[in-house]
Formats: C-alpha cells, sequence, structure tokens
C-alpha cells in the first residue's frame, strides 16, 4: 500500500471480521473510524491482548470513535459460504456507519466484492494499522458477548470460553451432547460427526423404523404419483 494512498485521504475506516474459523455462531465484522481515541498505541490485534484489555479498549472506542457491525447467520454461511458470508457481513459493518468513509483497510489479502469506496486488503493489518486493531477488538468483543448468550440458550458446549472454536471440550460435547442449530453443519469436523451419528442410527434402527424411514423418504421425494383433484 502506498503512502500517498493514505496521506490524502481524510476519513479512513479499519475492517476486520471474528469467527471466521469457529465452529459454531455468526460470523461478526466491524468498521471502525477513529476519532479522538486517547492512545492508538494501545490499539493491538485483538488476540494478543486479554480480554479485560479487549473490554476496556472496546469501552474507549463506543467514546470515541465510529463503529459499525455487521453479522453474516450460520443459515447464511451454509448458504454463501464461510468466505462469501465473512464479505456479507463487513458490507453490513461499513453500510451501518453513520459517518461514509474516504478509504477502507481490511485485514486480510482480499476485499468484498462490488464495494462503493475505495479499499485495500492489508495482510496482518491488525497487528500494525490501528484501524484494524480497532475493528478487530470491536468484532472479537461483540461476537464473544453474542456467543455468551448462546451458551445460556445452549449450555454444555463452552461458549461462554471458546467462542464456538474447536477445542476439547466443544468436540467431547458434540459427541455427547449432539449437534445444535448455530453449528455448522458444512464445516468438516461438525459434518464428520453428522455422518457417524446417521451411520450409527441406520446401523441400529429395528425393522419397522426402516419401513417409517422410506415411506418418509418416498413421500419426501413426491412419489406415488397422484391425481389430484
Amino acid at each position: 500500500l502506498k503512502v500517498y494512498i493514505i496521506i490524502k485521504k481524510k476519513i479512513i475506516s479499519g475492517v476486520d471480521d471474528a469467527g471466521r474459523g469457529s465452529w459454531a455462531g455468526p460470523v461478526v465484522s466491524a468498521a471502525v473510524i477513529l476519532k479522538n481515541y486517547p492512545n492508538a498505541k494501545e490499539l493491538k490485534d485483538s488476540k494478543i491482548l486479554n480480554k479485560k484489555d479487549r473490554n476496556e479498549i472496546f469501552d474507549k472506542l463506543k467514546n470515541n470513535s465510529i463503529i459499525g457491525v455487521g453479522f453474516s447467520s450460520v443459515k447464511e454461511i451454509e448458504k454463501f459460504n464461510i468466505l462469501q458470508a465473512t464479505f456479507l457481513s463487513m458490507k453490513r459493518a461499513i453500510n451501518s456507519l453513520t459517518l461514509t468513509p474516504d478509504l477502507l483497510l481490511i485485514d486480510g489479502n482480499r476485499v468484498p466484492p462490488k464495494l462503493t469506496i475505495e479499499a485495500y486488503p492489508i495482510i496482518k493489518g491488525d497487528k500494525f494499522i490501528s484501524e484494524i486493531s480497532a475493528a478487530s477488538i470491536v468484532a472479537k468483543v461483540i461476537r464473544d458477548t453474542h456467543m455468551k448468550i448462546l451458551d445460556k440458550k445452549y449450555p454444555g458446549y463452552g461458549f461462554t470460553n471458546n467462542a464456538g472454536y474447536g477445542v476439547k471440550l466443544h468436540l467431547d460435547a458434540l459427541k455427547t451432547l449432539g449437534v445444535t442449530p448455530i453449528h455448522r453443519q458444512t464445516f468438516k469436523p461438525i459434518h464428520n460427526i453428522l455422518s457417524v451419528s446417521y451411520t450409527h442410527l441406520r446401523a441400529h434402527e429395528t425393522r419397522e423404523d426402516r419401513v417409517l424411514r422410506r415411506l418418509r423418504e418416498k413421500k419426501k421425494g413426491g412419489g406415488g404419483g397422484g391425481g389430484g383433484g
């Protein structure tokens, strides 16, 4: 990225996402325009900050910046794939800003398609560009808060602590409690668990279960052809 591109711009927004690699829950993006933030040096990649520091910085950002946030649901992740769903959440975050920026600096190596604002991807931008660092913090704090709510709705998976990522406790819970509606079924670990569960179910079904299943499948497939009146 050439320096003059940044210098000539007056309003810069950083954009970053959280939850792209999680097994459950939405992907969340944030767009942040810094206004009068008191100490830009403390703005760092959210992953290297502890929870206390992230929350404190988030509170400061709410009072000293313009913030836009966008969610993409599990259904959208399943429908479009995780990359396109992430782009969608980024667009929603950008569109929710109350001030239109002149320039978007987006963490990563690609930018969402069809943006109407000049935008550049910055690989590992959350490590050295304050606006992107701020966006990473906002996205992380908001998504973690959302996953804490989902933890109460779907207890036992440890979402408050693991944010839906594939830690051992989460995997063990999937094996004992099963897959919830907020799990991303197209993600390989979840897909594999569902495949094993289905195979196990088929192996242990009774003759009566098998007949009923085949009738349901036939009905779902429109078999039986009827004429109607």
